[in-house]
């Protein structure tokens, strides 16, 4: 029979008596929730306690008026922590096995700390957990071969720890795994190949791990058709990348580099139209760079260089609209740059340094406004620099050394605003030094070029200025003591040119100097003392000069390893200090100096004859009354020598004595008579 209906009095008085019994249910629920809640809470402050209490970790305090919840590290989710995000926070003790008492904890990162000991086993207890980045601290020793009971796990981040060994095939045993990082450890044997059938992989890295033992590619690397980012740099692989690699259809960031890999670049690698990122670098492929390049229109990062790779760089490259970082030095590649570089991308690394290539810089390579690394030097390029880099604010290193580049460099590029270094070396450029350079700019290299002028004053302005090398150019006119006050300079380069004048006698803030090279110029004048007190000098070359006096015995205090003082006009004694075999050959072609010690290759000093110099008025009537007596004893010799031959004819004597011939004399005795016998001519 059907129930029957209740009257309406007596609905309402079913629910008034059924009432309560929701208020209190929902009243011990609400108990038991808080409960639960507190006992979390005591969880987050016991581990703080273990971890003896760092301060970052300062703000865990219980409190009534606020919930751990609103804790930054830690994310709740109906109430209860999911939760613990402790990323760099100083922590340097082991994971206490009462963290799994968070009973919903399904992610765990506590990367980029000072965690020591073995991979903590207790986190096996932590049934929930679905996500574990431990990377980034002291974790040692092999990863558990029953790693395989966090069945759960979708993201595991073991990388840059020291775990070694093999990595165990119970990794390939997490069927869930998404994501799987084991990069820059001190694994010495192998990995699985069976990673390569996690078939829900997403993201797989393996590489800084130069200790695994040598492998190919394994055949089965492209069954992974999820795989987004696959990283095996410095893996120890070899071979060549096989063509099935266009299986992995859903790949955007491939590396590769810094392995053994030989053979062609695979033309099938061009089917991946979601590639991003492409780095084969430091490896030893050969052959062209394919043409199809080109067709990579999401390509952002190309990364060739250090292989053997040769022909011209493909023209449809330059035109990738998403193309921001190239990377093709240390090649054989030749030809010309193609000229779209720059004009369709936001080009911000370019780099083709070390190789063959001819013509002219591309003249849009800033057209983006983004280009901040520029290298290209080693090559065979020419022209005129374009004005554009002049007006390219965001460049910070330029390097365009070794090239045949001509004209003036652009006026702009020097006071580029966010420019730190600034290589021009051994080109044919030429123009005045700046008045002011970009505040920025740490490094100038311009030697071997035709720059001419003089050094302004104003380049005590020039405050963060490292190294400063200007050799074998055309400049002339003084070294001006502002060059003195740039207090971060370390090498002063400026041989080679036409230089003259004397040296700055005060040195102002030398205090960084560590190497000086005014060789080869036309300097005149004594060696300032003050050089002597450049206490962390290691190089001194002033060679090739006419400075002259003595060499100021400070310098004989520093802790030289080169020194060259060669080709002067100095003289005097070298300081004692230098007296070393070191310094050998620091002084030749000054034909005034002297040395105590003859294989300096210098003339010895005369230590006597210096003595005497110090007493020159006394020792100067010594001599004078010696002469006088030799005088007076040669005279008295004279005319006992005439008496005695007072019997030979008058004529007789002249002819012997006064001849002005060759004579031989020969005496011989009988009594007191002396004959002497003439030789004639």
């Amino acid at each position: 029979m059907p129930r029957p209906t209740p009257s309406p009095p007596q609905i309402h008085i079913f629910f008034l008596s059924y009432i309560p019994c929701l208020v209190f249910l929902c009243l011990l629920s609400s108990a038991a929730e808080s409960q639960i809640q507190d006992q979390e809470q005591q969880v987050l402050l016991k581990l703080r306690q273990s971890w003896q209490d760092p301060s970052s970790l300062d703000h865990w305090v219980a409190s009534n008026s606020s919930s751990h919840c609103t804790w930054p590290e830690i994310t709740c989710q109906e109430g209860w922590i999911s939760e613990l995000n402790l990323v760099n926070l100083s922590i340097n003790y082991s994971i206490p096995p009462f963290i799994c008492n968070l009973k919903n904890l399904t992610k765990l990162d506590i990367s980029y700390n000072n965690i020591p000991g073995g991979f903590p086993t207790v986190l096996y207890n932590c049934s929930k957990l679905v996500y574990l980045d431990l990377s980034q601290n002291y974790f040692d020793g092999p990863i558990p071969s029953d790693i395989d009971r966090m069945a759960d796990l979708q993201v595991l981040i073991l990388a840059a720890n020291s775990f070694s060994f093999d990595v165990p095939a119970s990794v390939a045993r997490l069927r869930r795994l998404r994501i799987l990082h084991l990069y820059q450890s001190e694994y010495n044997g192998t990995y699985p190949e069976e990673i390569f059938g996690l078939s829900n992989l997403e993201e797989l890295s393996l590489g800084y791990n130069d200790k695994f033992v040598p492998s190919q590619l394994p055949q089965n690397f492209t069954a992974l058709k999820k795989l987004r980012f696959f990283s095996m740099p410095q893996t120890n692989l070899y071979g060549g990348i096989p063509e099935t690699i266009s299986d992995m259809e859903a790949l955007e960031h491939l590396d590769l580099g810094m392995n053994l890999l030989t053979g062609e670049i695979p033309g099938s690698i061009f089917t991946l139209r979601n590639l991003s990122m492409i780095d084969l670098s430091f490896n030893n492929l050969t052959g062209n760079i394919p043409e199809d390049f080109g067709k990579l229109k999401n390509l952002s990062s190309l990364s060739l260089q250090f292989n053997q790779l040769s022909g011209e760089i493909p023209e449809g490259i330059g035109r990738l609209p998403s193309l921001s970082d190239v990377r093709l030095s240390n090649n054989n590649l030749s030809g010309t740059i193609p000229p779209d570089f720059g004009k369709f991308s936001p080009l911000s690394r370019f780099e083709v340094a070390f190789n063959s290539l001819t013509g002219a810089l591309p003249e849009q390579l800033c057209h983006g406004g983004t280009l901040f690394g520029l290298a290209v030097m080693d090559n065979n390029l020419g022209g005129e620099l374009p004005e554009s880099l002049g007006n390219c604010s965001t460049l910070s290193v330029a390097m365009l050394n070794n090239n045949g580049f001509t004209g003036n460099v652009p006026g702009g590029l020097w006071m580029s605003r966010n420019l730190t270094a600034l290589i021009l070396s051994g080109n044919g450029l030429t123009g005045e030094l700046p008045e002011e350079l970009s505040p920025n700019l740490t490094r100038i290299e311009m030697s071997n070029n035709k720059f001419f002028g003089k050094i302004p004053s104003t380049v005590s302005s020039w405050r963060n200025l490292v190294v400063f090398d200007a050799s074998n150019n055309l400049l002339s006119g003084t070294i001006p003591t502002e060059l003195t006050k740039l207090p971060s300079l370390v090498a002063l380069l400026l041989g080679q040119n036409e230089l003259s004048g004397n040296l700055p006698t005060a040195i102002v803030s030398w205090n960084s100097l560590n190497t000086l090279n005014l060789s080869h110029n036309k300097l005149s004048g004594p060696i300032p003392s003050k050089i002597g007190l450049l206490l962390v000098l290691e190089q001194l070359d002033l060679s090739e000069n006419q400075l002259s006096g003595l060499i100021p015995p400070e310098i004989g205090q520093l802790n030289l390893n080169l020194l060259n003082l060669s080709s002067n006009r100095l003289s005097g004694r070298i300081p004692n200090e230098l007296e070393n075999a070191v310094y050998n050959t620091s002084f030749l072609n000054n034909p005034g100096l002297c040395a105590s010690n003859s294989f300096m290759w210098l003339n010895v000093c005369n230590s006597q004859s210096r003595s005497w110099s110090k007493s020159l008025p006394i020792n100067l009537a010594l001599i004078v009354l010696l002469v006088i007596a030799v005088a007076i004893f040669v005279l008295k010799l004279a005319i006992f020598t005439i008496r005695a031959l007072s019997g030979l004819k008058e004529r007789d004597v002249i002819r012997i004595c006064g001849s002005g011939k060759v004579h031989n004399i020969i005496e011989n005795r009988s009594g007191d008579a002396v004959v002497i016998k003439r030789i004639s001519n």
